[in-house]
């Protein structure tokens, strides 16, 4: 089984150092990196390209947030989990605006810290349990703005694919085209919703109701 690379990013070294004594745990995780602050943590993931980035929200001199839309843009295959200090709507929202696909709160048992880490390297979105009754009221304040009228049948299938945590090469034999046909459709869509990654396409796909978080 190949291991997956974890950079954990946090002010406090005792709690990175918590943090590091629970992946390690397993044989299959693997801490290649620590960061003490926001621009440390993004050098160390341009460096070392880790599978999955964990990052404090409250991290200093640049927080997770602005830490995960630079990775979004510069280091896309990276996968970023915010790491709140407890369950917070706007911190939540944030989070994911800015590309992130797994948020975790300080109360996460070590079960979900490996659930998560493993979800997101494999391109999946995890949201803590302790966060789902806020995903749930940003997906419900939102639902009536979100219209899904300027897509065709194909792009929502694709969307719905997409936000299921399929890959392109998945959603091309599920359709039964092409992986440049899918490629294509990705494009419009991305240009047509103006979200330009995954975690904003499954936010919307929740939202309009194409798909449905599983508790």
């Amino acid at each position: 089984m190949k291991e997956i690379r974890v950079l954990v990013a946090d002010d406090h070294a005792l709690i990175r150092g918590g943090i590091r004594a629970l992946i390690e745990r397993h044989p299959d995780l693997q801490i290649i990196a620590e960061a003490g602050d926001g621009p440390e943590a993004l050098r160390l993931i341009r460096q070392h390209q880790p599978e999955v980035a964990l990052i404090a929200n409250a991290i200093s001199k640049l927080n997770a947030f602005e830490v995960t839309a630079c990775v979004r843009r510069e280091c896309p295959a990276v996968h970023v989990i915010v790491l709140s200090t407890e369950a917070d709507k706007e911190s939540l929202r944030q989070a994911l605006a800015c590309g992130a696909t797994g948020y975790l709160t300080m109360s996460t048992s070590a079960a979900e810290l490996e659930l998560a880490i493993k979800t997101v390297a494999n391109g999946k979105t995890h949201i803590s349990s302790a966060a789902t009754k806020l995903l749930m009221n940003l997906i419900g304040s939102g639902a009536r703005d979100q219209t899904l009228n300027g897509l065709t049948q194909r792009q929502r299938e694709v969307l719905k694919l997409i936000a299921e945590g399929n890959t392109t090469k998945q959603i091309a034999l599920t359709l039964k085209i092409s992986v440049k046909t899918v490629e294509t459709h990705r494009m419009l869509l991305t240009d047509r919703l103006d979200i330009h990654h995954t975690a904003g396409l499954v936010r919307y796909a929740l939202k309009a109701g194409l798909v449905r978080l599983e508790i």
